[in-house]
């Protein structure tokens, strides 16, 4: 059998990354994101069944500042999660498949996500 010089299937060495593929990609990602960020409610809530004691050292944990980066990183996948998805139902009903409107799509996605977290953050330090 004769050796080829390049794979015999591409791979991600191979393909030019666009915003769509890594987004698609950011997509999946921040759905296993939001299973890690559920497991984390479920404790919270467990700790908030347990008692005061068990729930002040979550609450401790939380309000670290390892643990509200955690809370922050969870909320932007949140918000990046149900952007992608709100183009990708836009997608199904056969809206913004241009390479145009599917790059500006992508900037728009990642900017509501990311203002979307920042105002919910706002407003959570504001009210205490």
């Amino acid at each position: 059998m004769a050796q080829a010089g390049r794979p015999l299937s591409p791979h991600l060495q191979i393909y030019r990354w666009y915003l769509s593929m890594a987004l698609s990609i950011a997509h999946r990602v921040t759905g296993i994101g939001m299973v890690l960020g559920l497991i984390l409610l479920t404790w919270w809530v467990v700790a908030l069944a347990a008692g005061p004691d068990y729930f002040a050292m979550v609450q401790a944990v939380m309000h670290h500042p390892l643990g509200a980066l955690i809370l922050f990183a969870f909320t932007f996948a949140l918000f990046l999660h149900t952007t992608t998805g709100i183009r990708h139902l836009a997608w199904d009903f056969g809206y913004g498949f241009e390479r145009g409107q599917a790059h500006q799509s992508g900037i728009v996605v990642i900017v509501a996500a990311a203002v979307l977290t920042v105002l919910l953050w706002l407003v959570v330090l504001i009210a205490g």
